[in-house]
């Protein structure tokens, strides 16, 4: 039905192949040709995946930011596009290690390390007051 067709990339002019097996998954969920080759969109996902990005950031962003997707290789990894799923507060990203701030606790004037930059005039607690006050 379908037969391999050479696209021009939109980003980088390079020539890539969009095999009838790619094109014939594109037509059953309904997208647009890819406009960028394969490393130009693995690219595109990368700096969307950091920059916190989500669903229809770009021309060729058909999934979640944590979805699978197109890889360079070829094939079409699980989630893939229209979906992928999952999300949520830093799910599946590794943003490495937190900044901590330390402040004096407003409960019992021990040392308090926190996760954000204290604010003058709001309460400060260390891990055990803060614990306390939650019940």
């Amino acid at each position: 039905m379908y037969s391999d067709k050479n696209l021009t990339c939109a980003d980088c002019g390079q020539e890539f192949v969009f095999t009838a097996s790619e094109q014939d998954f594109y037509a059953q969920r309904g997208f647009t040709e890819p406009r960028r080759c394969p490393s130009c969109r693995a690219s595109r996902k990368a700096a969307r995946g950091s920059s916190g990005a989500g669903y229809g950031s770009g021309s060729d962003s058909y999934g979640s930011s944590s979805g699978g997707g197109y890889s360079a290789g070829g094939s079409y990894s699980a989630g893939g596009y229209g979906g992928g799923g999952g999300g949520g507060y830093g799910a599946g990203r590794d943003r490495g290690t937190r900044e901590m701030f330390t402040a004096t606790c407003s409960n019992c004037g021990n040392e308090a390390r926190v996760p954000f930059r204290p604010t003058s005039g709001k309460p400060v607690y260390c891990s055990d007051c803060f614990r306390t006050m939650r019940g």
